[in-house]
């Protein structure tokens, strides 16, 4: 349009230049509006890809879930042993604390998508070999065990290489709700897999039965196959040697411990993961010794909790959350210690009552994780998120051991309602210091189209 238009002399000899002026302030405009259309139309196609890989590695969860089921069953029906048990909850713990941090480095190297692939496949590989040993029948507990640790260690590189391919793909406005929508998988898993896993179990030999993660991993596969993930640009060249590897991995808790946001992050995930996973674990003795129940009231007190988590994954993903998306982790955060301290609270002839804690907290969990996701999500820089995400998976489950020991010892001292008692204080003070913090607030904040 520019070349169209001619400067006009004025017979004062002052030269007319406002058209020619307006129409270049003009033409930048019209090539930002254009460059605006097809930068939305790439981040919808994105978004897109993006859902289908997400509804890919959803097959995937539940089948790695209804897995974990029969062989945690088997193991219990096998051997009747506590200590079995509790080894088995090793060998899935220790590999995230130990891998974790070396996954993360390699996953910011390497091409998101091929570790997604790679991690599935090799999952349903070692589903398939527990399979086979089950169909010649020279199965044995050490077989399980080491099936476990490798499952979990591959795990320990799907979830980081999917959370930090959400940035890549996902508009930032939309984190938060893709985040609610994975918590709300996640819950879901929770209640279906055991009912899933208990008919197959009925009804199929047990080799039958793994082989439905072998079907689910190959849906989680097919689309990563026809789909490309954008690759984050790294600062360095890529090298995976043991010393760079092991730099990238101190960078990831360097850069944790020198964000404000980070450190708050990781210590409220770490005195989360310190609290609920021991009350979580404690649940059963509760119901037996507390409320005098049995199995069903059991199921009634983890299935109310299992739908309320995939309520809450729900609501986050069609509402989003607040602008401060750290509002809404830290109102969950609160909306939680309040339920779990109704559970605490409840009277032996009241479990109608801890049954609506356990579903309040199951709701309040998702939407405070999934928030917190999506803050970590649009702050960190996309080339680092991988070693980021891990310290959190590493730090995370290192507090399990620690917080079991003690709760155990809290509950012989005082009572188990004790322990729940204390983590609606240790989370509601959590979600205190968050909220009087205005540099905490403001972390991930959504920016309206106007800023």
């Amino acid at each position: 349009m520019a070349l169209l238009s001619k400067t006009v002399t004025k017979p004062d000899g002052d030269t007319r230049t406002n058209s020619l002026t307006s129409i270049i302030v003009q033409a930048p405009e019209s090539i930002v509006v254009e460059e605006s259309i097809e930068t939305s139309e790439l981040e919808n196609d994105q978004l897109k890809d993006y859902m289908k890989i997400f509804g890919g590695q959803g097959f995937s969860l539940v089948g790695s879930a209804l897995v974990q089921f029969a062989l945690v069953w088997w193991l219990t029906y096998t051997t009747g042993s506590a200590l079995v048990l509790s080894l088995a909850t090793m060998m899935v713990v220790l590999p995230q604390v130990l891998a974790s941090p070396f996954a993360g480095a390699l996953v910011d190297r390497w091409n998101r998508r091929n570790v997604m692939i790679a991690a599935d496949t090799l999952s349903a590989v070692v589903v398939a070999g527990l399979a086979l040993l089950w169909a010649v029948g020279v199965i044995h507990i050490i077989h399980v065990f080491m099936a476990m640790a490798v499952r979990s260690t591959l795990g320990s590189f799907q979830w980081p290489a999917l959370q930090a391919s959400a940035s890549l793909m996902v508009p930032k406005e939309h984190l938060s709700r893709v985040n609610g929508m994975y918590q709300a998988l996640s819950g879901l898993a929770k209640i279906a897999a055991p009912a899933l896993g208990a008919l197959l179990l009925v009804l199929l030999p047990m080799q039958f039965v793994l082989a439905v993660d072998i079907g689910t991993a190959a849906m989680a596969v097919l689309p990563l196959l026809m789909i490309r993930i954008p690759q984050p640009m790294s600062e360095t060249e890529s090298d995976s040697t043991a010393s760079s590897v092991i730099e990238d991995i101190r960078e990831g808790f360097s850069y944790m411990k020198n964000w404000t946001g980070g450190r708050f992050i990781t210590i409220a995930l770490m005195l989360t993961n310190f609290i609920l996973i021991p009350t979580f674990a404690l649940t059963p003795l509760l119901v037996l010794l507390h409320f005098s129940g049995g199995a069903f009231e059991l199921a009634w007190v983890e299935s109310m909790m299992g739908i309320g988590m995939v309520l809450g994954g729900i609501t986050l993903g069609v509402w989003g959350g607040f602008r401060r998306r750290m509002i809404t982790a830290l109102v969950a955060l609160l909306a939680a210690s309040v339920s779990i301290s109704v559970v605490g609270l409840a009277p032996a002839n009241l479990i109608q009552l801890a049954i609506i804690g356990m579903f309040a907290a199951g709701m309040m969990i998702p939407m405070a994780s999934g928030s917190i996701m999506a803050v970590v999500q649009s702050t960190v820089p996309p080339n680092i998120q991988g070693r980021v995400f891990t310290v959190l998976i590493s730090l995370g489950p290192a507090m399990t051991p620690i917080g079991l020991g003690m709760a155990g010892a809290v509950a012989e001292a005082f009572g188990i309602q004790a322990w729940y008692l204390l983590g609606g204080i240790v989370l509601a003070i959590i979600g205190i210091i968050g909220g009087t913090n205005k540099h905490i607030m403001t972390l991930g904040e959504i920016q309206s189209d106007s800023e």
